[in-house]
């Protein structure tokens, strides 16, 4: 993604005055007559998202006028000037006033410039930004470009987006950061003991695989981050409706934002000992996909039922954490497209996340609503752990009922990492059902920015 940012200050930068429904009054006032009247011909009136171009003598834009919420308004969005760049003329801008965080408003500037145009042309908006004076420019491009990653990988379709090109992906970001690539490949998965990852990928024509990427010093803390790369998923043999599969392109948001998470931490150089797991498999329908009742014993030891082969994406990430616990890592996070159950509860914006770790919660939580990357935490309710319970396997992968769906998730991935473990999981959607302010429909980077800022703080 190119860089949306005037590297030189310029003085003919085209000024943005933000304006709320407080302000506007004051603001008009100082307009010179000739725009004055211009804006109040045309009902400008300082509402959120509302864009009006004052015009100079010679025709050119002299000024731009946005509307933002009120400082104190409860629908307040911070990435409202993530709209700018689709509705300006190509042209240099600057802020020519201080919205409600310049930091978050540049980044939303930049993030709003994504375009997805791999199968056809997709013009680049055409404005570049002057960076608000104190903004850390290059952090900023450092998580546009990440989300970008992230978005572009979900975005493309699973034709062009199964286990093998999601390897490549992977293999090229590693070469890209001199870090060590592997990958585990079909059969293997079985001969070294990923027998879920196997299982859910074995009727797929595209082998499943493990991908393995570390990086960084050995002597620094370990933080392992996994992935679920289900490039596509079906439900298997317990099938979705047309419906359901209709996106399911993007049952690989996982891996693409535990890469784009990757690319940050890399990027910036933090002090850490990285590892990224990705298991990348599809979930499909042939005579040896798995079925309802079949059990698997499991990497860690532990047999599984199969409740539901829609269920897979807890399949996949139980070999890859119990691979990661194995390396004893001072944190681990995973992150996947997991359940309905979690957007029933909080929708597609808002991400559940889990953690039995007190203080790492709080630092979640604080991180999210600093970085506007919203996550909320649920809890692993000790009393529903119960309903794993098989009568004839260690656990089962789906209970029968349809309550806390995402709970009862987390509770069985809690069941594949080790107690002394300081573990961060999160049940995010990776997609933008219609656009707003900065987030275009389709793909999107979710609770990779705010994990960044958690890793920053603990490992800068």
């Amino acid at each position: 993604m190119p860089s949306v940012f005037e590297t030189a200050p310029t003085a003919a930068a085209i000024p943005i005055t933000f304006a709320t429904k407080a302000t506007w009054d004051a603001i008009c006032a100082g307009l010179p007559a000739q725009a004055r009247q211009f804006a109040l011909a045309n009902g400008f009136a300082a509402k959120p998202g509302a864009c009006l171009t004052l015009p100079s003598v010679d025709g050119q834009i002299a000024q731009v006028l946005f509307g933002l919420e009120d400082e104190a308004g409860k629908s307040r969005d911070l990435f409202r000037p993530g709209s700018l760049p689709g509705l300006l003329p190509p042209g240099v801008y600057r802020f020519a006033n201080a919205p409600h965080d310049a930091r978050l408003a540049a980044l939303a500037f930049a993030l709003g410039s994504y375009r997805f145009g791999r199968y056809r042309k997709a013009d680049a908006p055409g404005v570049r930004l002057v960076p608000p004076a104190g903004v850390d420019t290059a952090e900023i491009e450092r998580m546009a470009e990440a989300a970008a990653l992230a978005r572009d990988l979900i975005n493309t379709p699973s034709n062009d987006m199964g286990p093998e090109q999601l390897a490549q992906a992977a293999r090229e970001l590693a070469s890209r950061f001199g870090a060590s690539f592997s990958v585990i490949v079909g059969e293997d998965l079985t001969r070294q003991n990923f027998p879920l990852i196997h299982a859910v990928g074995m009727a797929s024509s595209r082998a499943p695989r493990l991908i393995d990427l570390q990086w960084g010093d050995p002597a620094h803390p370990k933080v392992t981050l996994v992935g679920k790369g289900v490039c596509f998923d079906t439900g298997g043999l317990d099938l979705k409706s047309s419906a359901g599969m209709l996106i399911m392109k993007k049952d690989m948001g996982g891996a693409a934002n535990v890469l784009a998470l990757a690319q940050m931490v890399m990027d910036a150089k933090l002090k850490l000992r990285l590892r990224v797991l990705i298991p990348a498999v599809e979930n499909a329908v042939a005579g040896n996909a798995f079925r309802p009742l079949d059990i698997f014993k499991s990497r860690k030891g532990l047999t599984v039922e199969i409740g539901n082969t829609d269920a897979e994406g807890r399949l996949v990430l139980a070999d890859a954490l119990a691979l990661a616990c194995e390396d004893k890592p001072d944190l681990l996070i995973d992150l996947g497209t997991l359940t309905g159950a979690a957007r029933v509860a909080l929708g597609p914006d808002l991400p559940p996340f889990y953690t039995n770790d007190e203080t790492l919660a709080q630092d979640v939580a604080r991180c999210a609503s600093t970085e506007n990357d919203p996550m909320w935490r649920l809890p692993l309710w000790p009393a529903y752990d119960a309903w794993l319970d098989s009568k004839v396997a260690n656990v089962n992968n789906a209970p029968s009922g349809t309550f806390a769906g995402s709970i009862t998730c987390a509770l069985f991935l809690q069941r594949f990492v080790e107690d002394s473990t300081r573990w961060l999981h999160v049940d995010i959607y990776g997609w933008t059902p219609s656009a707003k302010p900065a987030r275009p429909e389709g793909g999107e980077c979710q609770a990779a920015r705010a994990i960044y800022k958690l890793l920053g703080e603990r490992y800068g």
